[in-house]
């Protein structure tokens, strides 16, 4: 299921499984829940930022730690493009606001298949100046037993960036190997809390990276994988969510750049006047 406001994954499910932990219909999405981050994934440090002569600012959507988070456009309506039995399409046109002086047209396709759920992402900068962009999406995957600690977690990071205590990154990556961030070996998640943003990410031959969640003693399981377009996994384990939600799922976002990049640079993608950039990821359950 997708919802006209963000384009969010409101659910998903197999033989009556939920995969991903989502919302009722007459609910919005707590914690994030299967929606599109952009034109900035996670956390932007003051909500404010500079590009070129431009200086921009965001409202602090995260008052708490002074940042503003996620981007803007997982609360507007989305217009419903394409749908069909097992395909839905949607646009949203972000116009130039205090926060993001750009435009910018986000196409987003959710595709069901033989292989699972893919979905495809295409921004455009249908203005008449370069831009800034960056694009992640949130979904939790969702074991079968109540909690999270006894389900067996794979990620194909070597790395992990240092974040403070905002949630920001402050320039050090250090490798996970023999750290409590080190799930590269599947290995239950026990009592680690995570949230935690991966680089050095392994790929296959083909391009893609694979995460997966393992339900410990049975033979469920679902494995995400992302395109060479997301070379970032923000990995989080719900401690602070509401006392009813916490880690009863694993957030595993794929994300274009780190948090704060619009300040920092890294990864961010530029777009000039009419260009486009696609990438995709997707979800595999068994």
């Amino acid at each position: 299921m997708v919802t006209e406001v963000g384009a969010t994954l409101r659910s998903y499910t197999l033989d009556e499984r939920p995969i991903l932990a989502g919302f009722a219909a007459d609910e919005w999405s707590h914690g994030g829940r299967g929606q599109v981050l952009a034109p900035w994934p996670n956390r932007l440090g003051d909500g404010r930022y500079r590009f070129e002569r431009i200086e921009a600012q965001a409202a602090l959507d995260e008052p708490e730690r002074n940042n503003a988070i996620h981007g803007l456009v997982r609360w507007m309506p989305w217009v419903l493009e394409a749908k069909a039995q097992n395909l839905v399409a949607a646009l949203c046109h972000l116009f130039p606001t205090p926060g993001y002086p750009f435009n910018l047209l986000l196409r987003v396709e959710y595709r069901l298949g033989r292989d699972g759920l893919s979905v495809t992402a295409v921004a455009t900068n249908v203005g008449g100046w370069a831009l800034p962009f960056g694009l992640g999406f949130h979904p939790y995957l969702q074991p079968s037993a109540p909690q999270i600690d006894t389900a067996v977690l794979a990620l194909p990071a070597h790395e992990r960036l240092v974040l403070d205590q905002r949630g920001l990154p402050t320039g050090e990556v250090r490798p996970v190997s023999g750290t409590e961030y080190d799930f590269t070996g599947p290995r239950p998640i026990g009592p680690t809390q995570l949230d935690t943003a991966y680089t050095g990410i392994a790929r296959g031959a083909d391009g893609r990276a694979w995460a997966e969640l393992t339900d410990a003693g049975d033979e469920t399981a679902t494995r995400l994988w992302t395109d060479e377009g997301f070379g970032y996994l923000m990995c989080y384990t719900g401690d602070t969510l509401d006392p009813s939600d916490r880690r009863r799922a694993v957030a595993v976002e794929p994300m274009t750049c780190p948090p704060d990049a619009f300040r920092s640079g890294r990864g961010l993608i530029i777009l000039e006047p009419g260009q486009q950039w696609e990438g995709a990821w997707g979800m595999v359950a068994r």
